[in-house]
């Protein structure tokens, strides 16, 4: 599948970066007397993990339906993201543990060009986080809605630690816990952020309709075939990057069970023909009274 290759591919990229920043972060924050930097380093380091998480998923949640598994196995990928969530929260905690000793315990101030390391890393995070929530879009992918957030909450993490930096310096001495309390805003940022992508992902398991959109197109493309007078029930479920519907069509009550039968199949074809990410179409025919 075509969209699956792509956001496996996304996601290899997601992985590169993640452990160029991480090193990077580490590195800078370490030697530039900056919490804040090693703080965002945690957190890119979890990216890492994540993006593993997310690769895995992908590649198990695109593999063909088989006898045990008849609708395929696209509900590992919400299951992925519940993982990537964990790591999320985890880095969120550990970083907000981490601040607030830090703010207890007097240090040095950041190094200036910590500020010059974070600009950067901001707009490449911002970049990525464009990147791969655009194929997130274009493939349904929660897991890769998730990693994309990931590279969003990195982002933010970086502009609160630039914020912080800059105020501890201009300031100067006394406001050397700035930093620390940048990190500690990031971390409360990332657990809002952790919950908005949970959401989406749980209503994937639980089949809630939230598809009100694809279910109008399909309502209209259903009428252009001859034979289908109307439409009554239809419901849609996301599985993976992949969704399947279920169908009532309304047709001819004097026609027989095999034109009936005939319409149903030049319907499911015509759906899938206009909807390739429509895994399954089930069409239940009912007689017009």
């Amino acid at each position: 599948m075509e969209s699956a290759k792509q956001a496996i591919k996304v996601t290899w990229l997601s992985i590169a970066g993640n452990t160029v920043l991480a090193i990077v972060k580490g590195l800078t924050g370490f030697f530039g007397n900056s919490y804040a930097m090693i703080a965002d380093a945690i957190e890119s380091t979890s990216d890492i993990l994540s993006s593993s998480l997310v690769l895995f998923g992908l590649k198990y949640s695109t593999k063909p339906a088989d006898s045990n598994h008849p609708y395929g196995h696209g509900k590992a990928e919400p299951l992925i993201t519940f993982l990537v969530v964990g790591f999320l929260v985890a880095s969120a905690v550990v970083i907000g543990i981490t601040s607030i000793h830090n703010i207890r315990t007097p240090h040095e101030l950041p190094k200036a060009y910590t500020l010059i390391v974070l600009g950067v890393i901001i707009i490449v995070k911002e970049m990525f986080y464009r990147i791969v929530m655009s194929k997130s879009k274009k493939t349904n992918s929660s897991s890769l809605k998730a990693d994309a957030w990931h590279h969003r909450s990195d982002a933010i993490t970086s502009l609160t630690a630039f914020i912080g930096i800059s105020i501890a310096l201009i300031l100067g001495k006394g406001y050397e816990t700035a930093d620390d309390w940048a990190a500690l805003i990031a971390s409360v940022i990332i657990l809002y952020n952790s919950y908005h992508i949970f959401r989406p992902a749980l209503s994937e398991v639980m089949d809630e309709h939230v598809y009100d959109s694809l279910v109008d197109e399909i309502r209209i493309l259903s009428k252009q075939l001859p034979g289908v007078l109307a439409t009554e029930k239809c419901f849609v479920r996301k599985t993976g990057m992949n969704f399947h519907v279920d169908l009532h069509i309304v047709v001819n009550a004097g026609i027989t069970v095999k034109e009936g039968h005939d319409i149903a199949h030049h319907l499911k074809d015509h759906l899938q023909k206009e909807l390739p990410q429509l895994a399954g179409v089930l069409i239940h025919v009912e007689p017009d009274e």
